[in-house]
């Protein structure tokens, strides 16, 4: 019974890195959510995942770019979770590409 008591578990104080996290990776799909909505009426819907995808890795690479430009230590370990993350869905999404996709928005823009 000992064991089971969670009144003697040291929990830090000021810290709350579950709802951190939750808050995080729900910002990253609102962002993906958004750009994908934002650009739908500008692309055609089979090139819409390949470019939601460009979008998100550019993200992600700018994100790392300021996060390296951060002096300070927290603000930098956000900025490159938020890099990771965007990398992440972006990876997720690119799996979900068919190529037959790829070829057909790099040909559409050829004239006939």
């Amino acid at each position: 019974m000992a064991l089971a008591d969670g009144d003697r578990i040291a929990r830090p104080t000021g810290r709350d890195t579950a709802t951190h996290g939750h808050k995080l990776m729900a910002g990253i799909l609102l962002a993906a959510l958004t750009a994908a909505l934002g650009i739908r009426h500008v692309v055609p819907v089979e090139g819409l995942a390949p470019a939601v995808v460009t979008l998100l890795f550019a993200g992600a690479a700018a994100t790392a770019g300021v996060a390296m430009l951060c002096r300070t230590e927290r603000l930098r370990v956000h900025c490159f979770e938020l890099a990771g993350g965007l990398t992440f869905v972006g990876v997720v999404l690119s799996v979900l590409i068919e190529p037959d996709q790829l070829v057909r928005l790099a040909v559409s823009d050829q004239p006939e």
